[in-house]
């Protein structure tokens, strides 16, 4: 037997996980269709090219092995991408609460890592960061809100704010992919509460929620991955 053959088989390249290079490349061709039709304009394109985002991230994960409350995670992230193509408040809501239990998806799956004292020490610290970014833009923005969307916001901005600490518990992906989707999620209720937003703000959002998703996605792959090592 040669060696090229008694050599095992990639995890990526036997069974469903062939598909995971093909899964991933369709997942980014949609963003980058995402974000080429928000930059141009074309609000169709964006009807068509967001739903097909966190469904092709998910499969991407499932065949790459990943566990089942990060699927959850993404598909309801997914829930909330389409409550939103809406421009009403229930849809708006209907979308909030769905990426709210996202992230309890994620807040769960966080909760099962062990940390060492030196990141045990790093995640608390980081945790007074956020707290203390929190509360500040919640003072600034709170008269600015409608009325009944003030406490709604509120309790998602605190729950969000929790999973974006936790996920630094995954190393630096999934720290960087938290921290993005409070940003992401922070121009969105700027425009809500109409303060100077930036030009294409659709864009800013859609890139900085895509770039959060995939690198939470990838950091909670390569920690399982880690594990089994």
């Amino acid at each position: 037997m040669s060696a090229t053959a008694s050599r095992p088989a990639r995890p990526e390249t036997a069974g469903p996980g062939r598909f995971a290079r093909p899964l991933l490349g369709a997942f980014l061709v949609a963003a980058a269709v995402d974000l080429t039709g928000l930059l141009a304009g074309l609000d169709t394109v964006h009807l068509v090219a967001k739903p097909l985002l966190m469904p092709l991230l998910a499969a991407y994960a499932a065949v790459r092995g990943g566990p089942r409350l990060l699927i959850a995670a993404l598909l309801f992230g997914w829930g909330g991408d389409v409550f939103l193509l809406a421009d009403n408040d229930l849809a708006f809501l209907l979308g909030m609460g769905s990426f709210a239990v996202g992230h309890v998806c994620y807040l769960t799956l966080f909760g099962r890592g062990r940390a060492g004292m030196a990141r045990t020490r790093a995640s608390l610290a980081a945790g007074i960061v956020y707290a203390v970014v929190l509360a500040v833009f919640l003072v600034l923005i709170w008269s600015d809100l409608p009325a009944e969307l003030r406490v709604p916001v509120a309790g998602y901005s605190l729950l969000l704010t929790a999973m974006a600490w936790r996920a630094g518990v995954l190393g630096r992906y999934a720290a960087a992919g938290g921290a993005l989707f409070l940003l992401s999620d922070a121009l969105i209720a700027t425009g809500i509460a109409e303060w100077p937003r930036l030009p294409a703000p659709d864009f800013w959002v859609m890139l900085t929620y895509i770039a959060a998703q995939l690198l939470l996605a990838l950091g909670v792959l390569r920690a399982g991955r880690a594990g089994r090592s």
